[in-house]
């Protein structure tokens, strides 16, 4: 039988200066490794000698300090890892030019177009080097689908982590500027080593080569300032493209799934599922990748989720695009209409080695039909992992917005697997956060808390305490396996004050507040967060320097976690969560030589 597609990842070494005299050197570990593997640390200065920095191999962590560093000289680090004292070359540098001023992140200088902001972004190996690369959101004046008005066009770019910038694609004014518009995939969706990127495109996109997709003389915007879908394009072709990882290139281009169809028959049950004619609700978007089959990466396409939802399932493979499945609510009288998110997520939620699509109270099976509607309707905040290591599978955290005289819970608490009710609270109120994960150092299993109520929930429901007032997004930043708290630029311990403040880094998207992206992206197990510079010019990738004593796999080698940082950028963006279960008493046993 064929192997799950994996990335070929190098041991994104990383360092970080953390005082005059002082490095910090963090790499991954893999699943593969034996857990008594161990590495060596190596160091150039100036270009001049490779220096051994440990005494003996380093077996039980995978970090290093390097206290022997000078002002003003260029360090490139390298690691060797040791099996029966025969050393291995292990692919990837990390160079630091060392200041009289530490810094807690290294910068990603960018060229940001004239008038546009660093939003959203994705991590994937576009080159097939084993080194992630980021592809960004660059966005200028936008509006959402609520809004009238004319926006600037998306805009999006790859850069290496030394701020190369590889290509640019910009996606024309027929594509409209919006959290709810242009939902980017980045993923090696063909199983070559190189990532591609996919996303819905229109007359005018331009490729990373320059070549126009479509009909580049058309306007389908609406540009009459009195009308009431001013500024929105709710006619005129929509296509979808996967463009090349390595120059931008667009390689394969389709008619979009599923079409715009008639406007006005996007409602669906309750609250805000009414119909509308401004094309509010037919152009909500949102995108995911899966394991349909268990070995390969699809992509999944949504539209709708106030009502009407359609999610399409697609394959890329030699440069075409198919078609493997399209879910429709169809109507307002559908159990799953009106049940999507302003994200979603993916898991294995049935424990069959294949992905599920769990699109807020909704969650459709790998074969792309539903597998249960829980009935609790949209919300704004979705949580998926082993959130009760205690009982058996997954669990979904979901909050929902209750409103316009309909009814319910506006938090639940249920099995991945089938939906069953585990808890509910906040009857008949609009829930518009939440949060649940691992934050109390003294319990195990997940914490809930959310917007309207003032408490601190364990997982089974009970009131432990006074919530954080951030609401917002999660981080495993400091040497324990609980969870920080992260919300706009700042890192947060519960119960003990703030581990990081990101001056002169400012987060993204209002009142949403969150970060370029955040995940573990490099070094060891511990998540980094990336913001954009007050001034636009770069992105800062900030790096934890605490020790730990638990050692684990690179979280990427989680599939539900690799996935998790893919959708992140969609709607509103919510923090990851792997398979397992990562916080307090948590098992470290059986996670390596597999």
């Amino acid at each position: 039988m064929a192997q799950e597609q994996k990335e070929q990842l190098d041991r994104g070494i990383v360092v970080i200066q953390t005082s005059d005299h002082d490095a910090f050197v963090s790499w991954r570990s893999f699943k593969k490794d034996k857990e008594t593997l161990g590495f060596n640390v190596y160091r150039t200065s100036n270009n001049e000698n490779v220096v051994k920095l440990n005494s003996a191999p380093i077996t039980q962590k995978t970090w290093f300090i390097d206290n022997t560093i000078q002002d003003t000289v260029d360090y490139t680090y390298t690691i060797r890892s040791v099996q029966h004292q025969k050393e291995t070359q292990e692919e990837g540098t990390f160079t630091i030019h060392t200041e009289s001023t530490p810094k807690p992140y290294f910068s990603i200088p960018l060229q940001t177009p004239k008038g546009y902001t660093p939003n959203d972004a994705a991590v994937a190996d576009l080159d097939g080097d084993g080194q992630l690369e980021i592809v960004l959101h660059q966005t200028g004046i936008g509006h959402d689908n609520s809004h009238r008005g004319l926006t600037d066009p998306p805009i999006f770019q790859a850069y290496e982590m030394d701020g190369t910038l590889l290509w640019q694609i910009n996606l024309g004014k027929n594509i409209r500027e919006g959290a709810h518009y242009t939902q980017f995939l980045v993923y090696d969706f063909d199983g070559d080593g190189k990532a591609e990127m996919v996303c819905k495109t229109a007359d005018g996109t331009k490729d990373g080569m320059g070549n126009s997709i479509g009909n580049a003389t058309k306007d389908w915007r609406d540009t009459s300032p009195n009308s009431d879908t001013y500024g929105k394009i709710i006619t005129g072709p929509e296509y979808l493209t996967v463009f090349s990882g390595v120059n931008g290139e667009a390689l394969a281009t389709i008619d979009y799934i599923p079409p715009r169809g008639n406007i006005g028959t996007w409602g669906g049950r309750g609250g805000n599922g009414k119909n509308d004619h401004d094309g509010n609700r037919v152009d909500r978007f949102t995108a995911g990748v899966a394991f349909l089959d268990g070995k390969h990466p699809s992509f999944i396409m949504c539209r709708g989720y106030y009502g009407r939802s359609v999610l399409a399932a697609f394959d890329f493979k030699n440069n075409q695009i198919t078609s493997r499945w399209v879910f429709d609510s169809e109507n307002r009288e559908h159990p799953y209409s009106g049940m999507g998110n302003h994200g979603l997520s993916v898991a294995d939620v049935d424990n069959d080695d294949k992905d599920e699509i769990i699109f807020g109270a909704m969650t459709i099976d790998d074969d792309g039909t539903g597998l249960y509607s829980t009935g609790y309707r949209h919300g704004d905040a979705l949580h998926v992992g082993d959130l009760n290591p205690d009982i058996d599978g997954l669990e979904i955290f979901n909050i929902h917005e209750i409103e316009e005289a309909t009814t319910g819970p506006g938090v639940t608490l249920y099995k991945a697997k089938n939906g069953k009710l585990l808890f509910k609270s906040s009857p008949n109120k609009d829930v518009g956060r939440g949060v649940c994960g691992n934050i109390d150092t003294t319990r195990k299993g997940a914490q809930m808390w959310w917007s309207d109520d003032p408490d601190l929930y364990d997982i089974k429901g009970n009131v432990i305490g006074k919530a954080p007032k951030e609401k917002n997004f999660l981080i495993w930043w400091d040497g324990d396996p609980t969870r920080e708290i992260l919300d706009r630029n700042y890192i947060l311990k519960y119960n003990h004050g703030i581990l990081l403040q990101a001056d002169g880094a400012v987060s993204n998207n209002g009142t949403k507040a969150t970060p370029v992206l955040s995940g573990d992206i490099l070094g060891d197990w511990r998540e980094e967060l990336i913001l954009r510079s007050e001034d636009n010019t770069e992105l800062r990738v900030y790096c934890t320097t605490y020790p730990t004593d638990i050692k684990l796999p690179t979280l990427l080698q989680d599939r539900q976690y690799r996935l998790s940082l893919v959708w992140q950028n969609v709607g509103y963006n919510q923090p990851p969560h792997p398979s397992f279960y990562l916080g307090t008493d948590m098992n470290l046993e059986g996670f390596y030589n597999q």
